[in-house]
């Protein structure tokens, strides 16, 4: 049997990794095991490119460019060792954001040409992409004051709303442009609620 890819997108504070043990306990119901994951991370060299990215750094201010180049660098390691390998084994992968983080984060957030991300893309991963994706949309005051509420926010949490007002807009048009593979979710309403609708896409995805 062929694996299953599935990614949770958002922007912060929007409750994507409170469903995360829904998401895995739904289908190891179904008897299949599950791999979940998080992005940038997963292996330890990715951890320790994560960990690069989210610090807070006032003597060597990552730009833009570099940070592009680490997300990828971490996916790439990520998807090569762990994620195609256990797909291949048959198993679900659940991964914590993924590539379209940086089309919204680093393409509508930083500005980044859109051409240069997907030629970084085609290096990195090539065509390889999600089955499903599940996209949790907050009003960004909300998601921030969420975010804030967790401890002190790191580099890419410091952003500003401004920031995350582009970054929601372009989730959102990827969305658009492409319903069949993203979900939308709202993410303003109770974790048992935002699961019970995320049965709902699964009911219909896997059958």
């Amino acid at each position: 049997m062929k694996g299953i890819f599935i990614t949770l997108e958002g922007g912060e504070g929007a409750g994507k990794t409170t469903q995360v043990p829904f998401i895995k306990a739904y289908f190891e119901k179904k008897s299949l095991e599950v791999l979940t994951l998080r992005e940038p991370g997963g292996t330890p060299c990715c951890e320790q490119i994560r960990t690069v990215l989210k610090e807070k750094r006032d003597d060597d201010v990552l730009c833009d460019e570099a940070e592009l180049l680490l997300m990828y660098a971490s996916r790439a390691q990520l998807t090569k060792t762990v994620i195609k390998p256990a797909l291949a084994a048959g198993k679900v992968v659940v991964c914590d954001r993924y590539d379209l983080s940086t089309l919204a984060y680093q393409g509508a957030g930083r500005g980044i040409k859109e051409s240069t991300i997907k030629n970084v893309r085609q290096a990195a991963i090539g065509n390889f992409a999600p089955d499903l994706t599940l996209l949790f949309d907050l009003d960004v005051k909300l998601g921030m004051a969420r975010a804030g509420k967790r401890g002190a926010m790191d580099r890419i949490e410091s952003s500003g709303d401004a920031f995350f007002e582009k970054v929601r807009a372009g989730f959102l048009r990827f969305a658009k442009e492409d319903p069949e593979h993203i979900k939308v979710l709202d993410a303003s309403l109770r974790p048992d609620e935002i699961s019970a609708k995320i049965k709902s896409i699964l009911d219909e995805f896997y059958v």
